[in-house]
């Protein structure tokens, strides 16, 4: 749907976000192998919610949602999170995909702040609407 309108800086964050949710799982299945040798639940976890949150952010994205920005910002908290973490375990490939999540971070910044300039998708549904039917 946006595919026509979107500018290169929204490409260059749909990739990262693409680039970022793949390095996570390829890291998950990593991790969760005894071989890799960093089985641990909170950090596994961590990476399950930033890959989704980087193909969610895609999605929206894609879809030309106005929820986009809000989510960018917090897919930003969340990769700079993950990155933190997974650049203290000592670990070459833990650090490559910090360095991927941090980079993720950056550009999920730069259009989460910009983002009320890229969509400007109508919204049927207003306040009073929102009201009414909370009281129904």
């Amino acid at each position: 749907m946006m595919s026509e309108s979107m500018t290169s800086e929204m490409k260059i964050c749909l990739q990262a976000w693409k680039d970022c949710q793949s390095a996570c799982t390829e890291a998950m299945n990593y991790c969760a192998d005894p071989q890799g040798q960093c089985l641990e639940m909170t950090l596994l976890c961590m990476m399950r919610d930033c890959a989704e949150m980087c193909m969610m952010c895609a999605n929206l994205m894609s879809d030309g949602s106005e929820f986009m920005g809000r989510a960018a910002l917090l897919c930003a908290e969340m990769c700079e999170r993950c990155a933190m973490t997974c650049s203290q375990m000592n670990n070459p490939k833990l650090t490559e995909l910090a360095v991927l999540c941090h980079r993720c971070a950056e550009q999920s910044k730069q259009v989460g702040t910009k983002a009320i300039a890229y969509f400007r998708r109508t919204n049927f549904v207003t306040e009073p609407t929102l009201l009414t039917s909370a009281i129904a």
